[in-house]
């Protein structure tokens, strides 16, 4: 007898911390002056803190909207969703089969052709050579490169990045969607046919989870909203009092 699959997002008690290494030095010059150098350097710099003991539970069915200023967390949630970042304590159980929206120009080839990389980046989601070359015809119509698709990326302009970036990374859904921001892939035509594949894969994923500003939006598609402030979160409930609680916090004049 085969059991119905659960699908959910268990977070309790997560803390994340960026190393602050990375952070110290502005520029590989200033660096190799400071290992060259013979004077001592003992500054200090603390680790980010960029998760605070977040704990929330999403579940099938559910359409969640997360608010915060620039920084306040809410990318850095959805990152560590997806697994992209390890958490430094607590427990974070993701079930079901995961697709995120973000950083879509990431994991290019730039010396491989589009329709190259159209294999790549299958390989990066998970998803078979044999599946990818089945979805070869339908990506390359998507995205309407014409006969850039066989040039090689790093002749391909932001916006044919993410032309390309997005017909790859849509062209499955999954159970549990990440999405953050609006994805501008500038052209008017383009982001029309973007609209429609986003609402479809929000329409058949059994959990949303979607980082925005844009409270019309937030308000259309979700019924629950986290609030995220400088790594902390600070209220979880209902979207239009999850709104109301973050235009409070940071101090926003209510529109209406």
């Amino acid at each position: 007898m085969r059991m119905n699959k659960i699908n959910q997002i268990n977070v309790k008690n997560v803390n994340l911390h960026y190393a602050a290494a990375a952070y110290k030095e502005r520029s590989l010059k200033s660096l190799m002056a400071n290992i060259f150098s013979k004077k001592e350097t003992n500054n200090h710099v603390a680790d980010i803190h960029a998760l605070k003991n977040i704990n929330v539970q999403i579940v099938s069915g559910e359409r969640v909207g997360l608010l915060g200023h620039n920084g306040a967390g809410k990318s850095t949630f959805l990152k560590t969703v997806a697994g992209l970042y390890p958490i430094s304590s607590g427990e974070l159980k993701v079930q079901g089969q995961v697709r995120s929206l973000f950083d879509l120009s990431l994991g290019f080839e730039p010396d491989a052709t589009g329709r190259e990389n159209i294999l790549y980046r299958g390989l990066l989601l998970g998803l078979s050579p044999k599946f990818m070359r089945e979805k070869i015809d339908e990506i390359v119509e998507f995205a309407d490169l014409g006969e850039f698709i066989d040039y090689p990326i790093k002749t391909y302009s932001a916006g044919m990045q993410v032309r390309l970036a997005f017909a790859i990374s849509t062209t499955v859904g999954g159970d549990i969607l990440l999405l953050d921001e609006v994805i501008g892939a500038g052209d008017a035509n383009f982001m029309a046919k973007a609209k429609v594949r986003i609402s479809s894969l929000i329409e058949k994923a059994e959990i949303l989870v979607l980082a925005s500003h844009d409270f019309g939006a937030l308000q259309s598609i979700c019924t629950r909203g986290l609030v995220f402030h400088h790594g902390e979160l600070l209220f979880d409930g209902e979207i239009t009092d999850a709104i109301a609680e973050y235009k409070k916090i940071n101090g926003l004049a209510d529109a209406n």
